[in-house]
Order: C-alpha cells, then sequence, then structure tokens
C-alpha cells in the first residue's frame, strides 16, 4: 500500500479531503450473517491476538500483527511494546522502509511495474458499462480516467481499495509497522525484509492480462472499499480480532459483488492463495532460519492466523506460543 499512495502522491493534484469518518458496520449486521461469521471462525486457528510470542530453545520471537493504515491510537499501542522490542536483535519486516525507498525511486523514473506501457489499455478491454463504473470509483478518488486505463488491473483494484479519505493524506500511510520502523531505527535495532518488491510484483502479473481483467471486472464491487469499511477494520485490528476482519470481509464482498457464492469464492481463493498462503510459505523459510536471538517480526496481522498462518506454522515447526500484550 505505500508505494501506491507514493504513486498517486507524485501524480496527481494535491487537494484537500475531509478526515476519514466511517462507521463500524459490525453492529448492524443481520443474524443470519453473524452467525455465518462465528462459523467461519470456529475452526480458524489463531483468530485473535496483535502479539504473540514464538520460543524455541534460545529464540524467541515476537509476532506483531500491523496494519498499513495510520490510526492515533496506535501510538498508545507503540508505547506499551516500545520497552520489550526495544530489546530485539532484529526486526523482520515484509519489505524494510530502505528497501521500499529504493523501489520508490527506481518507480520515479519507470512506471512499467504497476502501468500497461504497451498494447490495448483497460478501456480496450472492458465493456462501456464497466469501463463506467470503474471511472466512477476513480474519478471518486480524483484520479483521471485516463490514467487508470493505463494502470495495470491489479494496481488499479488496489486503488479502488482505498477509500477516497486517505488518498491526499500524508499521514494516510503511517500505520503500525511504519511505527515499528521508528522504534527500530531509534534503538538502532538491524531491519531486514522478508520479501522482495520485485518478486512481489512478479507475483501479482503472474496470471495472464486477460485473467487479470476478468477478475477486476468481477471484483471491482467487492473490493470498493469505504470509510464505513475502513473504520471496520480498524477498529477490530485495535480490539485484535485479525481472523474477524478477514472472515468479515469475505462476507461482506460476497454480499455487495452479486455474484454466485461459488464464482466468488473462486476469486476469494485465488487472492488468498496469492497474498496469503504463498507468501506466508515463503517467509517461514526466512523466519525458521531465525536462531539464538530475540526478533521482531512486523507483518500484516492478517498473515498471522489461520491454517496457513504464521503462528499455525510455527507451532506446528515446535515453538511454543504465548499471547503478549499488545
Amino acid at each position: 500500500m505505500r508505494f501506491l499512495f507514493v504513486f498517486l502522491f507524485s501524480l496527481l493534484p494535491l487537494a484537500v479531503h475531509a478526515a476519514c469518518e466511517g462507521r463500524d458496520l459490525r453492529p448492524d449486521i443481520s443474524a443470519e450473517m453473524q452467525e455465518e461469521l462465528q462459523q467461519a471462525l470456529k475452526d480458524f486457528p489463531f483468530p485473535e491476538g496483535n502479539h504473540w510470542t514464538a520460543t524455541k530453545g534460545d529464540t524467541v520471537l515476537h509476532l506483531i500483527g500491523t496494519v498499513h493504515t495510520n490510526d492515533p491510537r496506535m501510538d498508545a499501542v507503540i508505547e506499551r511494546l516500545a520497552p520489550t522490542l526495544s530489546q530485539a536483535d532484529a526486526f523482520y519486516f515484509e519489505v524494510t522502509k530502505s528497501e521500499m525507498d529504493a523501489f520508490e525511486k527506481q518507480l520515479a523514473q519507470d512506471l512499467s511495474p504497476v502501468l500497461i506501457t504497451s498494447g490495448p489499455t483497460l478501456i480496450d478491454m472492458v465493456s462501456e458499462e464497466d469501463w463506467a463504473a470503474l471511472s466512477k470509483g476513480l474519478a471518486d478518488r480524483g484520479i483521471p480516467g485516463w490514467m487508470g486505463a493505463k494502470m495495470r488491473p491489479w494496481f488499479l483494484s488496489m486503488t479502488l481499495g482505498i477509500p477516497p479519505c486517505m488518498i491526499q493524506d500524508p499521514e494516510a500511510n503511517h500505520g503500525m509497522d511504519a511505527r515499528l520502523t521508528d522504534l527500530a531505527a531509534e534503538h538502532n535495532i538491524p531491519q531486514l525484509s522478508l520479501e522482495r518488491i520485485e518478486d512481489l510484483m512478479a507475483m501479482f502479473d503472474e496470471f495472464p492480462m486477460e485473467q487479470q481483467v476478468q477478475s477486476l471486472v468481477r471484483m471491482a464491487d467487492a473490493f470498493e472499499s469505504s470509510e464505513d469499511q475502513l473504520t471496520t477494520m480498524l477498529n477490530a485490528y485495535l480490539e485484535e480480532k485479525h481472523g474477524e476482519i478477514i472472515q468479515f470481509a469475505r462476507l461482506q464482498g460476497l454480499e455487495s459483488s452479486g455474484l454466485s457464492e461459488e464464482i466468488f469464492d473462486e476469486e476469494w481463493g485465488g487472492f488468498e492463495q496469492q497474498l496469503l498462503v504463498e507468501r506466508n510459505n515463503n517467509w517461514m523459510q526466512h523466519i525458521l532460519g531465525i536462531q539464538d536471538q530475540m526478533a521482531v517480526i512486523a507483518v500484516g496481522a492478517g498473515h498471522l492466523g489461520g491454517e496457513h498462518g504464521l503462528l499455525n506454522q510455527l507451532e506446528q515447526a515446535g515453538y511454543t506460543l504465548e499471547r503478549a500484550a499488545f
């Protein structure tokens, strides 16, 4: 998300947007959806907790679930975590700030990783009706249609996933991961990446363009974020209910997409496999190599729980897990 903000800030005219003031959607869901949500969480390993310790011998890992979006309430969380995490030997992030900064400089010179640089644009690849709907979402975010037409489908999906109120907020991406980066820098603790940005970009583009466009059109409505959805996500995160965040998003997406459950589950499963399962498995190769030290593993909260989550995989690898204060 951070490089997405940088890209948008660099190309869009400055504008003033009101602060995001959404409401939490969870109290308003139907009894039927509430039942479905609880059923989905019933067999979901480690559905709660944004701070866990994993211990094996002399190795102690502090797993911190993060979000990339800013919320002032996170300041108090950092104050509570700082005395413990400042003693770490190393911090591991999805991608470190220094590597992200280097990528942003490259992106300023070459936009090909996120744009369609040759051949048909999205206007040519979708119906007039579908493009009209996508264009409205772009316009709401102050993005010209001609620019959106040149975005790679996965990048356009991410762009439409950001509420308009966040687009011009310079602090929008100063989330928990950014605060932890600041903490590590303050105490001169080494920072390392669990993945390379180049590999992440390659993962997004591993599917043919036609398939990406099909998924974009199918899921555009489901992934269209709003201020209410943002508030819901942040509240659930600060309540340490990361399993609920994912399952609620899935149920909300199914309801708003208009797709059949079969088609939606196919699309959702593809995103989950790509963005969660495969990345978790790749990260575990690095995490299991950490030996005889205290390390902080700071990754998106959605990567902690679930069958393929980091917590379940660490337990299966012989680590003793304990929920810690957040």
